[in-house]
């Protein structure tokens, strides 16, 4: 096991005098751990290692080493995968079965990363006579990771391992709920052989640890998930420093049901995509838009598959288990009263198991149907295992309900109409658009982010390689 302080220059610590932060246990409510609580010390402590790792063992390493050492990091998180899992189950309250595939999506990122980590190369360009002109990528530097507390190991692995490739340096705030698998992944990188500083971890609250990380001037490119909202200041934070941000925000997104599609294949990518780990994903499929002619037939068959979810602790491993904390209970279930309060009608709703512990932060998964496109529930991120069914026409009106609203990360179209399956993915105003599938996120190798109010740059894939790392031209005048 590891003590829950900050890993920082390759040694566990935590700011003398600091009282650390109590996480609860959102399956019964009760006291889980104490985590090391961060400020500007632990920051300013982080940054300078991480930038010492640079100037010293990390910065002098080749690409191919460092694909290496990340392939030792991936093989490892696999050995470790059930006690992560067990971990970001404990924390999150996501079913183990959703938790183990986590971690073992974590290694896939490190493997993947590790391989692409000599594979990003320059050009030549040509240009006048008696010149040879061409282009490098490099890191950027000292690398900020704000990570929320939904997907840790996943996150992690997408931001941290595509900027370990490319030889940053990484200083990861862990969101404060859910900060255990965070800090043993960095404990893995020690045993992987990672030089010291080259991750760093500091746990801490997000107004305290997170801004100071944000807006420090040793920090030269910032990776942040998490709302819309706190988004805009890490953005704001980041031009202070004119340094880069990569933004994956909320998102509030589509699946297009035609009534030539295949709705047997489409029905368990319907449900889960709202449901999974308790709905808290930014790429959540929460609102399903039904062509006319077969809404009835869908909305009956996911009213019955919502009817048999069981929810219940994270540990008993059933359909779906707590949201995160009080806060976020308490916020789901206002939309779903106001929502029964405007009149929707509800059509499936879940049951919580008769011995899920009385603290624990329970919400039952509700589908509601005859959503107008402008209603609370079709417009904001509910953030919760709630789906609301919207009818539509035709293809025009299932394209201006579909992008009308603030968000675009990701969308599903089912159809075996190959025409209107093309003209609708490049029309719809989302970074990830699914046909006959839904990846909530989609694969390690596919690039993913948002437009609109969901964000901007590329996490994921080789195309992430990019974006952790910057181009410089060199012209060599050999006249």
């Amino acid at each position: 096991m590891f003590d829950p302080l900050h890993l920082i220059d390759g040694e566990w610590c935590a700011e003398e005098g600091v009282a650390p932060i109590q996480v609860l246990n959102p399956s019964d409510g009760q006291p889980l751990l104490e985590i090391a609580r961060g400020g500007q010390a632990s920051v300013d402590k982080a940054v300078a290692a991480a930038q010492n790792a640079l100037d010293g063992d990390w910065g002098q390493l080749d690409a191919a080493e460092r694909g290496s050492l990340m392939f030792r990091l991936s093989a490892l998180v696999l050995d470790h995968a059930d006690k992560l899992a067990e971990l970001e189950a404990l924390d999150v309250g996501k079913p183990l079965k959703q938790a183990k595939a986590d971690a073992i999506a974590c290694a896939r990122y490190f493997e993947f990363y590790g391989g692409a980590a000599d594979k990003l190369h320059g050009q030549t360009i040509p240009y006048k006579n008696g010149y040879t002109v061409m282009t490098v990528r490099e890191p950027h530097g000292v690398t900020a990771h704000i990570i929320p507390w939904n997907y840790p190991m996943q996150i992690i692995g997408r931001s941290v391992g595509a900027a370990l490739a490319m030889g940053n340096a990484c200083v990861v705030k862990p969101g404060e709920d859910a900060s255990q698998t965070a800090l043993y992944i960095g404990k893995l990188a020690l045993e992987a052989g990672f030089p010291k500083g080259a991750l760093n971890i500091v746990t801490g609250f997000g107004g305290e640890a997170g801004a100071a990380l944000s807006s420090h001037p040793g920090v030269r490119h910032i990776s942040f998930t998490g709302s819309t909202e706190v988004g805009r200041l890490i953005q704001k934070a980041g031009a202070e420093n004119t340094i880069p941000v990569t933004l994956e925000l909320g998102g509030k997104s589509p699946q297009l049901v035609f009534a030539d599609a295949d709705i047997d294949a489409a029905l368990p990518f319907l449900v889960n995509a709202s449901i999974q780990n308790a709905g808290q994903t930014c790429s959540a499929g929460s609102r399903l838009l039904i062509q006319d002619s077969i809404y009835d037939e869908v909305v009956g068959r996911i009213a019955d598959a919502f009817n048999a979810l069981q929810v219940g602790p994270a540990l008993q491993d059933l359909n779906v288990g707590p949201v995160i904390n009080a806060k976020q209970c308490d916020r789901v279930k206002g939309f779903i009263a106001d929502a029964k309060a405007s009149g929707l009608p509800v059509l499936g709703e879940g049951k919580i198991v008769s011995d899920a512990p009385d603290g624990g932060f329970y919400v039952a998964p509700t589908f509601f149907g005859e959503v107008s496109p402008d209603h609370r529930l079709a417009q904001e991120e509910v953030f919760g295992p709630v789906l609301a069914a919207i009818r539509f026409k035709d293809e025009a009106d299932a394209l201006r309900i579909a992008n009308g609203t603030k968000y675009g990360l990701v969308a599903g179209v089912w159809t075996r109409d190959g025409a209107r399956q093309m003209r609708l993915a490049r029309k719809l105003e989302a970074g990830q658009v699914f046909v006959n599938n839904y990846g909530a996120g989609g694969g390690v190798e596919l690039p993913f982010g948002g437009m609109k109010g969901s964000g901007h740059g590329r996490e994921k894939g080789f195309e992430a390689l990019y974006g952790f790392s910057t181009s410089k031209t060199i012209a060599v005048n050999h006249n």
